[in-house]
């Protein structure tokens, strides 16, 4: 199979993973505007996506809304914490119906579904439906995080990949991977091509919040953290390329 190529029944599978997680970021919308949502940067995330797709990958996407609303942000500032992460899951819906829009463009088939119930714009989650809706081929987006406050996208995500049997937590950012300080400040900074769940937890690095890596943990989903921004990456991964970094279980020694 070669880049830009569908997967067949009956070729050679080479395929690593079958069914992921893609977890993305609100500011991955926003590209270099600072607020908001970049139509060039939904579309060419969604180019991307439709690729991986095509390949025959099951697809499922959350979203989270930093590029329209934070919070714990809020929240510091005085606003009602639960009134403030209520707004954000709003947001998150906002983000989850622009990927729907620039997916469908690319002749993707996407059902978003939200935790909160928002019946004239998207399904309620429904697992099995969601399930369903992967094994036809089409992208599943979940928004509105887990439905409840002081729970982050991060926990969503990992709560969702354990709930429709994910083999694979995607987390997209925007440097190449996990390094042992922020590489955009300190130009001697290390990237780990590999660590444990316990390592992130020791070494408190900032991939995922603790309780997003302790359900990791729990159900032994691997975690790859990659470079959203390079063209090509998501397929690389499921193709089985080692890009990025890789969060196991030291069990897999």
């Amino acid at each position: 199979m070669h880049d830009g190529e569908a997967w067949e029944p009956g070729a050679p599978d080479r395929r690593r993973f079958h069914r992921i997680v893609l977890k993305l970021s609100g500011e991955a919308l926003m590209g270099t505007s600072g607020y908001g949502i970049d139509p060039d940067v939904a579309a060419a995330l969604a180019a991307e996506i439709a690729e991986v797709i095509r390949a025959g990958i099951q697809l499922a996407i959350v979203v989270g809304g930093g590029n329209i609303w934070r919070g714990v942000a809020a929240s510091s500032r005085g606003m009602d914490r639960a009134t403030a992460d209520y707004m954000g899951m709003l947001a998150t819906v906002i983000n989850a119906l622009a990927l729907q829009d620039s997916l469908e463009k690319n002749g993707i088939l996407t059902r978003v579904q939200t935790a909160l119930e928002i019946k004239q714009v998207a399904e309620p989650y429904i697992r099995r439906r969601a399930i369903r809706h992967l094994e036809k081929g089409r992208v599943v987006i979940f928004a509105a995080g887990t439905g409840n406050p002081f729970f982050t996208t991060d926990t969503a995500a990992t709560l969702r990949a354990l709930e429709i049997g994910a083999d694979l937590i995607l987390k997209a950012t925007k440097v190449d991977g996990v390094y042992d300080k922020d590489p955009m400040k300190h130009k001697d900074a290390v990237r780990f091509k590999e660590l444990t769940y316990m390592e992130v937890l020791q070494k408190e690095l900032k991939i995922m919040d603790a309780t997003a890596i302790s359900l990791c943990m729990q159900g032994n989903i691997p975690i790859i953290v990659f470079n959203l921004f390079e063209r090509g990456n998501i397929k690389k991964v499921i193709m089985g390329k080692e890009i990025g970094t890789k969060v196991r279980s030291d069990k897999d020694d």
